[in-house]
């Protein structure tokens, strides 16, 4: 196994883990911090927070490196605009997380302690996936 795809496991277990202890794996936390006017549960504020606060700080100077640890450069989105399928996208993607109260790394992480939500979300999240994939191929790319 070469070294970047034993970073991103290392990586992706360590984000997994940090779900799993903060309590993210459980759809009810997420459902519980939209519930603003019941029973309201702010810890997934502290989280997002905590990962804003992290990036705020470390973004720049880690960019100044020139080029990552183990690869040759960067890869960062030249998309400089906001269009309809970047706002369509970030509502499918908002309504389903409300909805379900999984995005897709809490989902994952949460196969790992064999939630139940996680065993049927994980599958219909694969799906949409791979009906995106069929519906762009055969349209092709949009400009």
């Amino acid at each position: 196994m070469s070294r970047p795809t034993l970073a991103a496991l290392a990586a992706g277990a360590l984000f997994g883990l940090g779900l799993a202890m903060s309590g993210m794996t459980d759809p009810r936390r997420v459902l519980g911090f939209l519930d603003l006017f019941g029973d309201f549960d702010p810890t997934l504020a502290f989280v997002l927070g905590g990962a804003v606060a992290t990036t705020a700080l470390l973004f720049r100077p880690v960019l100044r490196r020139g080029r990552p640890v183990l690869a040759a450069a960067f890869q960062l989105s030249s998309l400089r605009h906001i269009d309809r399928r970047l706002l369509g996208g970030a509502a499918l993607f908002g309504i389903g997380w409300g909805i379900a109260g999984y995005c897709p790394g809490p989902a994952l992480a949460g196969l790992g302690i064999m939630s139940t939500e996680a065993l049927w979300f994980v599958p219909a999240m694969l799906a949409g996936t791979l009906l995106h994939h069929l519906v762009t191929r055969t349209r092709g790319p949009t400009p």
